[in-house]
């Protein structure tokens, strides 16, 4: 009967210690989800620009292995603009807030420089 107790209490320990390790891994989701929305896009840009230009070049009769090869490096190309690109937006994007949060403080007035409020009724 011990050894049942035993066992059902080392499963048990065991259960709970693969969850915690589940579960620790749950601030990944947010992640993996703005890859999923942001990688599907860039995935369907690269078929969109690669398919013709590889369907070109099996019609002008280039061997396979060219075409593998040159449509390849067209892939890596495009998605060396298109990371290069996402960099640049990482960069602009905070320097851009902070430039407009900056020049919104600096332009709004002082609360002491209003005008008097004036009761009309």
């Amino acid at each position: 009967m011990w050894l049942f107790l035993k066992s059902l209490l080392a499963k048990w320990a065991i259960l709970k210690l693969v969850l915690k390790a589940f579960g620790s891994l749950g601030w990944l989701l947010p992640i993996a989800f703005v890859l999923k929305a942001l990688g599907l896009p860039f995935l369907l840009l690269l078929a969109v620009i690669a398919l013709p230009v590889i369907l070109v070049l099996a019609v002008l009769g280039l061997p396979i292995l060219l075409i593998v090869l040159l449509g390849g490096f067209l892939v890596t190309v495009t998605m060396w603009i298109v990371s290069f690109g996402v960099v640049a937006l990482k960069l602009a994007i905070p320097i851009l807030l902070i430039y407009w949060v900056v020049k919104w403080m600096m332009s709004s007035r002082p609360a002491s420089d209003s005008p008097p409020a004036t009761d009309a009724g």
